[in-house]
Order: C-alpha cells, then sequence, then structure tokens
C-alpha cells in the first residue's frame, strides 16, 4: 500500500525559508509526475509546482524565483524549497504522486478526483 507523509511546515516570518518534504513508501516510481498543491482557508486548492521524472519542472507564477521543486529519487522523496515567504503563501500544502502524463501540458494543475496518492499535509504559516 502506497503512503505518502509530508513534513518539514511550520511558522516563520515573512522573508523567511522553509523545506518541505514528502517521503513515499510502498512504490518505486520510475515515471511519474509529482507535485505540490496548497489550500489556503477558504480558498480553492491550487497547483504550486510539479516535477516530472525526466526532470521537468514547472510552476505557479506567484512562486516562480522563490520556490524550487525538487526530488530525490534514491529514497522517494519529494522536496519545496520555499524561500522569500509572504503572508500569501500561508496554506497547508499537499503533496502528491500522479501518472507522468499529468506533467504534460500542465494537466497537474487540476488532476482528476481521486487521481494519485495524496498525503494529509503540512501546515505553513507565514507572519508578516
Amino acid at each position: 500500500q502506497v503512503q505518502v507523509v509530508e513534513s518539514g511546515g511550520g511558522s516563520v516570518q515573512a522573508g523567511g525559508s522553509l523545506r518541505l518534504s514528502c517521503a513515499s513508501y510502498g512504490g518505486t516510481w520510475t515515471s511519474y509526475c509529482m507535485a505540490w498543491f496548497r489550500r489556503a482557508p477558504g480558498k480553492e486548492r491550487e497547483g504550486v509546482a510539479s516535477i516530472d521524472s525526466d526532470g521537468k519542472t514547472d510552476y505557479q507564477e506567484s512562486v516562480k524565483g522563490r520556490f524550487i521543486i525538487s526530488v530525490d529519487n534514491t529514497n522517494n522523496t519529494l522536496y519545496l524549497q520555499m524561500d522569500s515567504l509572504t503572508p500569501e503563501d500561508s496554506a497547508m500544502y499537499y503533496c502528491a504522486v500522479l501518472g507522468f502524463l499529468y506533467c504534460q501540458r500542465g494537466r497537474w494543475r487540476h488532476p482528476t478526483e481521486g487521481s494519485g496518492w495524496w498525503g494529509q499535509g503540512t501546515q505553513v504559516t507565514v507572519s508578516s
């Protein structure tokens, strides 16, 4: 059974940094699309960044230049380095392991309900 577990969230001041991790268990990923999403209170879930097994990355416009997504294939762990954080980045952050094709043409931003494997989330709070 596949499990996906996020960690690394916390509370920081504006301008600070956090590094989120997403460990996956029970699966070996050779062809994949992995992504980070976030949901703030009262808002819809939004895609933050994605990376596929070819190393291609994609970012939401508001995080470009501040966030970096990466993956360590030796231990099936996805990362999100977040710098220059603002209060608008405050949200619950989720990672997802999706099929490879989701990273094509931006489909990862709106995955089909029930697709892939998702973690329970890690909270990020940025104070001004």
